[in-house]
């Protein structure tokens, strides 16, 4: 057993020499070669093959990094769910100042009116709780805490008295 000694064949595959230089590649070592060289290789019997060789050919599962890069089901149709999210959203949006007016191009303030469509999502967040799929699910609760958030600061800002000038009393001459 101790004559019997592997042995072992050492390739440099490095395309460049230790200078930077482009090295001359021998045909055998080219990358055109090496890609083809596997499929050429006689395979291993099948009784050799182990179990873990059989769980990297079964179809890889979805990860959820993966959901998260994937666009949602339905975003482009106007009549999807997550469009109806959004629109409510965007009022709500509008309504606590996050977004211009479409008409006015100004960012105006009320509330009542953000509060209500916050209440809305909130109300369909309940009603379709465990019917969502997971990007749903995390685009409602994206959505409400950043709404809520907005609304808890410009609730508890501090009111600006209002002041009056001359051009208040007289019209604006």
């Amino acid at each position: 057993m101790q004559d019997e000694q592997p042995t072992f064949k050492v390739t440099d595959r490095r395309l460049f020499n230790a200078d930077g230089t482009p090295r001359d590649l021998p045909p055998e070592e080219s990358p055109e070669t090496a890609a083809a060289a596997p499929t050429s290789a006689p395979e291993p019997a099948k009784a050799t093959i182990s179990s873990a060789e059989h769980e990297v050919e079964a179809p890889p599962q979805p990860s959820e990094e993966s959901d998260d890069d994937e666009e949602l089901d339905g975003a482009q149709d106007p009549a999807s769910f997550v469009n109806f999210l959004m629109s409510i959203a965007s009022n709500a949006a509008s309504a606590l100042g996050m977004m211009e007016h479409p008409v006015t191009h100004q960012r105006e303030v009320d509330l009542q009116l953000g509060k209500h469509w916050i209440d809305v999502l909130g109300m369909l967040q309940k009603k379709t709780q465990g019917n969502l799929t997971k990007q749903e699910q995390q685009l409602v609760e994206g959505l409400l805490s950043d709404l809520r958030m907005q609304y808890v600061s410009l609730a508890n800002a501090p009111q600006k008295a209002r002041t009056f000038s001359g051009k208040d009393i007289t019209g604006g001459k």
